[in-house]
């Protein structure tokens, strides 16, 4: 009998990767009935998916009593936070998160895979304390260490559609017509890229294809490492267009950042400084591409099948 794999943020990049990887792959199809949760069951993106035959049901870490109906049965469970960028952001998902930990041991179900990230704070020996979202996941999956289930874990890398989703990442046109990437790292500071939508599930269905042999383990979710200057280069050979990156003062880039800009500034700077994942940063890249389930996508391949919208 096929086990019930609950998936928060089943209509998002990382839940709906998850999901559309189970649905296409012929061995996790068998294993795992699929189950969505999300907080508008009505909105289009859930029912695309319940024209797929996934079960989508209701649920919100805000109102705890509909996670008790949303993981009745679950067997596995893919948790994710979403940040909030207030003054009480770090509590406010920690609590989100610790509600959903519960919720499923209440449950009874048997694993958590819980998206995180690294703990900026305790990385950099207290000197970035504003990198609130990461601090809060990295508490939740400690937390979740804790509890009487067992659990691994997803790091995504930085998102390759954040050039096109956030306009303060993305290339701005110049008098000349070129296009500049303006940004405090320096051009040769290198970030783990990932396709979210795409291969977040390559990750998470290497975890459930074999629970046991990943049981406490944590996954760095990216492809490889790039600097500035070869994201540059490669958005300027897709998109014919002339693309380069320039290094900003810290507080020239805050400037130009809409919201959250202690946030920003410390989590990019404690990257560069610390590396995304500490010391370990490269090996345990090496460690998860290896044992990711299906060919990643490079930052090349996703520019070329999506293009910039460059004037």
């Amino acid at each position: 009998m096929a086990k019930v794999l609950a998936v928060f943020g089943a209509t998002g990049q990382q839940g709906g990767s998850v999901i559309e990887f189970v649905l296409n792959d012929p061995e996790l199809s068998k294993q795992y009935q699929l189950r969505a949760i999300t907080r508008d069951v009505t909105s289009k993106s859930a029912q695309t998916l319940k024209g797929k035959n996934v079960e989508v049901v209701e649920g919100d870490s805000s109102q705890p009593a509909s996670l008790d109906t949303a993981l009745a049965g679950a067997h596995t469970v893919f948790a994710m936070t979403v940040p909030s960028f207030t003054p009480d952001g770090e509590q406010v998902e920690y609590a989100s998160g610790k509600v959903i930990a519960d919720a499923a041991v209440a449950q009874g179900a048997k694993y958590i895979i819980f998206s995180t990230l690294p703990h900026v704070s305790e990385l950099s020996g207290g000197k970035y304390t504003n990198a609130i979202h990461c601090d809060a996941k990295a508490k939740i999956e400690q937390y979740i260490r804790g509890l009487p289930i067992k659990s691994a874990f997803v790091a995504l890398g930085m998102y390759i559609s954040n050039y096109y989703h956030l306009p303060f990442f993305a290339p701005q046109e110049t008098a000349d017509g070129s296009y500049v990437m303006a940004r405090s790292n320096s051009p040769k500071a290198k970030f783990p890229m990932v396709n979210a939508e795409g291969d977040t599930g390559k990750f998470v269905g290497a975890i459930l294809a074999q629970p046991e042999n990943y049981k406490g383990k944590v996954f760095l979710a990216a492809t490889a490492m790039y600097d500035t200057d070869e994201v540059a280069a490669a958005m300027s050979k897709a998109t014919g267009k002339t693309v380069v990156y320039k290094q900003i003062s810290l507080d020239a880039w805050k400037a130009t950042l809409p919201f959250a800009q202690d946030i920003f500034g410390d989590t990019f700077s404690a990257m560069e400084e610390f590396g995304y994942c500490g010391a370990e940063t490269e090996s345990l890249l090496a460690w998860s591409v290896q044992n990711a389930r299906g060919k990643l996508t490079t930052v090349e391949e996703y520019l070329k099948e999506n293009p910039l919208p460059l004037a």
